[in-house]
């Protein structure tokens, strides 16, 4: 989170304008300004936790007065009902910002969960979960923090991060070329890892002779991916292979069980379901 500071920042005031947490119509006209308050932040389901710092920079940056307590922190397991946060100050203020502050700890511990679910379904194996970059626009940072969470990975942040040649890649290119030919050019502009997709066994066996970096085997068969991991292994190269496409927590394990490298997972961020919490005052 510290590296993301800034961001972090930008975000919660894009929220801020976005709910017109200063002009809260309803709370002005019925909660006298001079009212203070304490509440308790709490889980309706067992979750991983993510996003309690933001839940305190929410409220801090709209009063600095409120006091916030963080009972369970990011990465925590949780049950049902358990509180997560305390907090005690203006009425106003709590009321205010109640909303954004619970829809970003749903959203992110949302993908925290998932993303442990996936993790704890292929414990015993040496797989590398990871994510991808099917996030929502102007939560990248946010998302693949939420991922780490979970004891998942990320895969690479941005476009710069690192090369992933796709099908439209070479395709865009307008004349054939061979892999070897495209890794080729590739080593000579930069130094920065390089991943190729495949989606057939015949692309892979030529892929494998280009010698990239990783190789992403993409909507692949249980037998293919067996297949391709055996090629891998007898042909001596040490190339990383992951596999995509059709990972849900029914097929992971068979996936896992394959001798891949890394399974990425566009669901850990485009369809994680948010984790219901509630703010609930001391009466």
């Amino acid at each position: 989170m510290k590296n993301i500071k800034k961001q972090v920042d930008r975000i919660i005031q894009t929220a801020m304008d976005e709910d017109f947490v200063h002009d809260d119509v309803t709370t002005k006209c019925l909660v006298n300004k001079n009212q203070i308050s304490e509440g308790y932040i709490l889980s309706r389901e067992n979750a991983v936790i993510c996003g309690s710092e933001i839940v305190k920079a929410v409220f801090k940056k709209f009063d600095p007065k409120v006091k916030i307590f963080i009972y369970q922190k990011d990465g925590a397991k949780i049950k049902t009902n358990e509180p997560v946060i305390f907090l005690k100050g203006s009425t106003r203020s709590i009321l205010s910002c109640e909303r954004i502050a619970l829809n970003f700890l749903g959203h992110l511990s949302g993908i925290a969960t998932l993303t442990n679910q996936f993790v704890q379904k292929i414990a015993n194996s040496k797989v590398k979960i990871l994510d991808t970059r099917k996030t929502t626009p102007g939560l990248r940072d946010l998302e693949k923090y939420a991922v780490r969470c979970g004891e998942g990975e990320n895969h690479r942040r941005d476009l710069k991060a690192m090369v992933l040649i796709k099908d439209n890649h070479l395709l865009a290119k307008q004349h054939h070329l061979t892999f070897s030919d495209v890794i080729f050019q590739l080593r000579r502009k930069t130094k920065k890892r390089i991943e190729l997709e495949v989606d057939t066994l015949h692309q892979f066996k030529e892929a494998l002779q280009a010698k990239p970096d990783i190789i992403l085997l993409d909507n692949m068969t249980i037998a293919q991916l067996k297949h391709a991991v055996n090629l891998r292994n007898q042909s001596g190269r040490k190339i990383l292979l992951e596999a995509s496409g059709g990972v849900n927590l029914k097929t992971i394990v068979n996936i896992s069980k394959t001798g891949i490298d890394r399974i990425s997972i566009g669901q850990l961020t485009h369809s994680a379901n948010s984790v219901n919490f509630s703010m609930e005052f001391v009466k």
